[in-house]
C-alpha cells in the first residue's frame, strides 16, 4: 500500500498542494504553491475560485499518485450551488462589508445568549450565519463551504465537514449536527445544508475528468478541513498543558478541551467553541495575525521583510501599541495609515519610519495572543505550562520571542506548515498508518526541528502596555 498523500491546503493569502511520504517517519515536499487574491468587481470583494480550481489540478498532476487527498481552507465563506450542482456565482470574501450591521440585528432578533448557547461561536461580523443572511438564497440548492466545494468539483459529492461547519454558527455545538431550530427561525431554508461529514471519513473517487486531467486516480477523504482543525490536530505537544497560537494571516490563540465553554463570562469575552478531531473543542478567539503585517508590506512596494525584522529588533520597545483587533484594521487597505490614526485616537505618537511599524505591528500581536491565552486559561479552567506556536508564523523569529515574553511562557515554534502535517495524517490514520492523535503529534515532533523561546523581559511593561489598549 502507498503511504504517499495528498493535501490540498487554502490559506488566505496563498494556496499549496503538499506531498507526504511515510514510508520512513514522516517528510513532506511542496507539489506546488500559487497566491490566493481577493478580486473586486463592482465593488464587491470575491475569491477567485476558479483560478483556485485550476491551481490545485496543477498541484494533483505534480505530486503524482497517492493513496488520497485531503483538502482544507479557511472557515466562513461559501459556494451556492444550483439544482443542478452549477455554481451561483464566485464566493464572497470575507472581508467585503455586505454583513455590515447584519450581526447586531440578528443578535437583537433571536438574542445574544441564545446564539451562543446554541453555536458557542464568537460573535465576528463575516460568520457564515451572517453571510447568508446578507445573500440570495431564491435559487440555491446546496451550502458547500470552500473545501467542500473543492471536494465536490473533485468527486461530485456534496457534503460539509463537521470542523468547519462549527464556524458557521449554524451548527449545534453540543450535538455537533446542524442547529435545525435556530436554521429555521432565521428563515433560511433548510435544504441547502448538505449532510455532515466527519474527519477520516471518505468523500469519494476522483470524476473521471478530473482523474484524466491529472493522470491518475485515488479517493478524497474528509479531514479537519477548517486549516486551524488541521493546525491544532499537528500542535507537537506532549500533554494537555498547552495552549496554541496558530499564526498566519490571522492568529487563532486558545487551548484544547474536551468540551464547549458556554458560560455568560466566555460570551461576554467573545470566544468561541470550535470543532477539532476526535470529538475536542478548540476554545479560542480570534486575533487579526500577520494580517496587519501583509498590508503595510502593500503599503510599501521593493521593501524587504527580513531586513525590516532585523530593523524592528533594534526599536525602542513599546514606543506605540495598538489592540490588533479592531475592526478598522479587518478590511484591506493602507494599513500603516490606519496604525497611525489608531495610535493617535489612544494618546500615542505614531511610528515614524516603517522598521518602527513592524515593531508596533508584532508588540501588538504579541498582546494579543497574551490576552487570549490569558482569558482562555481563566475561562476554561484549563492549567497551561507552555505556548505552541504553529504556522507560518512560527517562521518570525521576532514574534515569537515576544509572544514568549508577553505571555511569560515559553514558546515552542512549529512546524510552519502544520496545517499540512494535521490533514495528511488525518489521512494516515484512516489508512492504519497511525494510531491516534497523541502519535500524530509524535510524528510531528520528530518530523521538523522546533524552537524553544524562554521568556525573559520586564513583566510589568508588558502590563502597562497591555493596558494602553486592552
Amino acid at each position: 500500500m502507498s503511504r504517499r498523500f495528498a493535501a490540498v491546503d487554502l490559506g488566505a493569502s496563498s494556496g499549496r498542494v503538499m506531498l507526504a511520504d511515510l514510508s520512513d517517519g514522516l517528510k513532506l515536499t511542496e507539489a506546488h504553491r500559487f497566491p490566493n487574491g481577493p478580486v473586486r468587481v463592482a465593488g464587491r470583494l470575491y475569491w477567485d475560485i476558479l483560478g483556485l480550481y485550476r491551481e490545485i489540478l496543477t498541484g494533483l498532476r505534480a505530486a503524482g499518485p497517492v493513496s488520497s487527498i485531503g483538502v482544507d481552507s479557511w472557515a466562513v465563506d461559501y459556494g451556492l450551488l444550483d439544482e443542478s450542482g452549477a455554481l451561483l456565482g464566485n464566493p464572497v470574501h470575507y472581508r467585503d462589508d455586505r454583513t455590515h450591521g447584519v450581526a447586531e440585528r440578528v443578535a437583537e432578533e433571536i438574542g445574544a445568549e441564545t446564539l451562543y448557547d446554541v453555536s458557542g461561536l464568537q460573535v465576528l461580523p463575516f460568520n457564515t450565519i451572517y453571510q447568508l443572511l446578507a445573500d440570495r438564497l431564491d435559487q440555491a440548492a446546496t451550502m458547500l463551504l470552500i473545501p467542500d466545494l473543492i471536494g465536490y468539483w473533485l468527486t461530485g459529492e456534496a457534503g460539509a465537514e463537521v470542523t468547519n461547519a462549527s464556524t458557521t454558527g449554524l451548527l449545534d455545538v453540543r450535538t455537533r449536527t446542524w442547529a435545525q431550530p435556530l436554521i429555521e427561525r432565521l428563515g433560511l431554508p433548510a435544504g441547502i445544508f448538505p449532510p455532515l461529514r466527519h474527519p477520516g471519513e471518505a468523500v469519494g473517487g476522483l470524476r473521471r475528468d478530473v482523474a484524466a486531467e491529472i493522470g491518475w486516480s485515488a479517493p478524497v477523504r474528509a479531514v479537519g478541513s477548517h486549516d486551524t482543525a488541521s493546525a491544532v490536530a499537528a500542535v507537537p505537544a506532549t500533554g494537555p498543558a498547552f495552549a496554541y497560537v496558530s499564526c498566519g494571516t490571522w492568529s487563532l490563540a486558545g487551548v484544547e478541551l474536551p468540551g464547549p465553554v458556554l458560560t455568560p463570562e466566555s460570551r461576554a469575552a467573545n470566544f468561541t467553541n470550535e470543532a477539532g478531531i476526535d470529538g475536542t473543542v478548540r476554545y479560542l478567539r480570534n486575533v487579526m495575525g500577520l494580517w496587519l503585517l501583509q498590508e503595510c508590506l502593500r503599503a510599501w512596494p521593493g521593501s524587504d521583510l527580513s531586513d525590516l525584522l532585523k530593523a524592528a529588533s533594534g526599536e525602542r520597545p513599546f514606543a506605540a501599541v495598538v489592540n490588533p483587533d479592531e475592526p478598522v484594521f479587518l478590511p484591506p487597505g493602507d494599513m500603516p495609515a490606519r496604525i497611525a490614526a489608531e495610535c493617535r485616537r489612544t494618546g500615542q505618537r505614531p511610528p515614524a519610519t516603517p522598521a518602527a511599524y513592524v515593531r508596533c505591528v508584532l508588540e501588538s500581536l504579541a498582546l494579543g495572543h497574551r490576552q487570549a491565552i490569558r482569558q482562555a486559561v481563566e475561562l476554561s479552567g484549563r492549567d497551561v505550562e507552555v505556548v505552541h506556536l504553529v504556522g507560518g508564523g512560527s517562521r518570525n523569529e521576532l514574534l515569537c520571542r515576544l509572544t514568549a515574553d508577553a505571555c511569560g511562557l515559553p514558546v515552542v515554534a512549529g512546524p510552519a506548515e502544520a496545517t499540512t502535517f494535521g490533514n495528511v495524517l488525518v489521512q494516515a490514520r484512516a489508512a492504519g498508518l497511525v494510531s491516534d492523535l497523541a502519535e500524530m503529534r509524535s510524528l510531528v515532533a520528530a518530523a521538523e526541528p522546533l524552537r524553544r523561546y524562554e521568556p525573559s523581559g520586564d513583566a510589568g511593561a508588558w502590563d502597562e502596555a497591555a493596558s494602553r489598549v486592552f
